[in-house]
């Protein structure tokens, strides 16, 4: 029994990626390590300001607005966190039919299958709180427990701190597992068409609260009635409240609302957790079976299925396959939706800057919607050169196999096709129409061929060295991550340039020279990638694998390795 808990344990803690699309080379170990890097990255950048406010001689009032502010985006970061982790873990959440089939063969009880996949997701929460909260959990603490304090109390704020942290990323993952596990309960195939709905409705909730919520107030507007009935709705509030009184640092004016929040942050614990058990064991004891019995979806007979040519034969079914592809895969759009929310996270905090900050860019109302559209086109183009290297079947890939392809010489003109289609066209018409409501007619036009001209040249660059037919080359954790560098790297300099060409739209011989620049810099890049597609080593690859640091030359024998 000991054994097979520990063997679905191990299974189950790694199945943030599908191991079946997985490189022979792939390491799941090192993208979690890489995910783990990230958050003790953005540790260390939240904890690098409590040493300026610990050595800081502010006033009280000031210092506490301080000290909440942070606790209240420590708090929110940390459940922000735990909710895309959730939401992006989706489909590992539950079994799922390739589960119930390898294991209801075997003599393994149902309660040694919830316990293990009980464990896996408390070591991936635990895991999870602990980078992102790795440095701040220790930083953080000592300064709110404030400056003349006790032993004892930096002991009390350290256990305040990472019991509220634990709390609110409990009560968010249970709160996913419950929407998910009764979202199961639905007949199986009007489950699987809402449990996509669902999973972007979530990550969607998540950003938007965690952009749009406002800021802690003042000990006196938070004592008022108004603040109240507005932060009973917010339940980072709630876990703000709960570490104010963990903390022992509730002010008498606001005692009433703090105490208030606190008590909602326990009953909402409560109920999260209670009714994610409750569809937990739902879910093993009951939707088991009919996960066996009961079919999938399969494609609907309605729907436009008429798409346009995009050159040749083969062009044209590559780019037709791209597309119905990630408009099929739920797994994919979501990776996709989560570039284009960082991107619309990064507008929505320079439009919440102050107007000194937006000035600073642009002395015009035309400003943020330059950044925005170059924004949200970069991270368009980012996420789907990233979901084009994750497969969707990795063993329905042998039609390309035996099919006789040019190889990347001949396929680069529909992989840049199918990207241009899936990022760049579609950010670029939506700008089309938003700008031309917004702006003068010649403003926006000539943003707008900027806007193309800047889109073809991230395509171009991102393709760089991309030799693989969208979804369909087994997957290398961490392999395309110098594509990206370049790609958010041109986005640094063109987000730089926004203000140039706003002086430029104002001038018609420093929009001319823009233009022309433009034009130079996507002839370079399409000449770039295109000289990297002709080259003798490029060929088509199904297996990506990295480059050995030792050559061997694997010689066989009759079966054997040779002497």
């Amino acid at each position: 029994m000991k054994k097979q808990f520990r063997v679905l344990y191990r299974e189950f803690l790694f199945r943030v990626v599908d191991l079946e699309l997985l490189a022979p080379q792939g390491d799941i170990a090192k993208l979690l390590g890489q995910f783990a890097a990230v958050l003790l990255f953005q540790s260390f950048a939240l904890s690098l300001r409590a040493m300026f406010v610990s050595a800081s001689s502010l006033p009280a009032q000031t210092l506490r607005a301080i000290l909440w502010e942070r606790e209240h985006t420590l708090i929110s970061t940390t459940m922000l966190v735990v909710g895309l982790f959730a939401v992006l873990s989706w489909d590992s959440a539950f079994l799922n039919r390739r589960d119930v089939m390898v294991l209801a063969p075997l003599p393994v009880r149902s309660r040694t299958l919830f316990f293990a996949k009980i464990a896996a997701l408390a070591t991936a929460l635990s895991l999870t709180i602990l980078a992102l909260n790795a440095l701040t959990g220790l930083a953080w603490p000592i300064v709110f427990a404030g400056a003349n304090s006790r032993f004892g109390d930096v002991v009390r704020s350290l256990a305040a701190y990472w019991t509220t942290m634990a709390a609110a990323g409990v009560f968010i993952l249970c709160g996913v597992l419950s929407l998910h596990g009764l979202a199961a309960q639905l007949p199986r195939r009007r489950y699987l068409r809402i449990s996509a709905l669902l999973q972007m409705a979530a990550f969607c909730l998540f950003l938007s609260v965690y952009l749009l919520q406002p800021a802690p107030v003042s000990v006196k507007a938070l004592g008022a009635l108004e603040s109240r009935h507005l932060l009973e709705w917010l339940p980072s509030y709630w876990f703000f409240g709960l570490f104010q009184v963990l903390n022992g640092s509730v002010p008498i004016e606001a005692q009433t609302t703090i105490v208030s929040l606190a008590g909602r942050a326990v009953l909402g614990l409560a109920i999260a957790g209670l009714t994610a058990c409750v569809a937990f064991l739902l879910s093993y004891f009951r939707t088991l079976r009919k996960i066996v019995e009961e079919p999938d979806i399969m494609p609907g007979a309605g729907g436009i299925h008429w798409l346009p040519r995009f050159g040749n034969s083969v062009t044209t079914a590559i780019v037709h396959f791209s597309i119905r592809t990630l408009m099929r895969s739920r797994q994919h759009r979501v990776i996709l939706a989560f570039y284009l929310g960082v991107g619309f996270a990064i507008v929505i905090l320079f439009m919440q800057a102050p107007p000194s900050r937006q000035q600073a860019l642009s002395a015009s109302v035309t400003g943020p919607g330059l950044l925005a559209s170059v924004l949200m086109l970069a991270c368009a183009v980012a996420g789907a050169r990233v979901v084009f290297a994750m497969p969707l079947e990795l063993k329905a890939n042998w039609i390309f196999r035996v099919t006789p392809l040019q190889g990347p010489r001949g396929l680069l003109n529909a992989i840049r096709r199918s990207l241009l289609g899936l990022s760049v066209v579609p950010v670029w018409a939506v700008s089309a129409g938003a700008l031309a409501w917004l702006w003068p007619w010649r403003i926006a036009a000539g943003h707008l061929i900027a806007l193309a001209l800047f889109g073809s040249i991230l395509a171009d660059v991102s393709l760089r060295g991309f030799q693989k037919i969208p979804f369909t080359c087994s997957y290398l954790p961490g392999a395309g991550y110098r594509g990206l560098l370049t790609v958010w790297s041109t986005l640094f300099i063109t987000v730089t340039a926004v203000g140039f060409e706003r002086r430029a739209l104002d001038s018609r011989a420093g929009y001319t020279l823009m233009i022309a620049i433009l034009c130079v810099t996507a002839a370079c890049a399409r000449w770039w990638s295109v000289t990297r597609a002709n080259s003798p080593d490029a060929s088509l690859l199904f297996e990506e694998a990295e480059t050995p640091a030792i050559f061997a030359l694997d010689l066989h024998r009759d079966g054997r390795m040779s002497a």
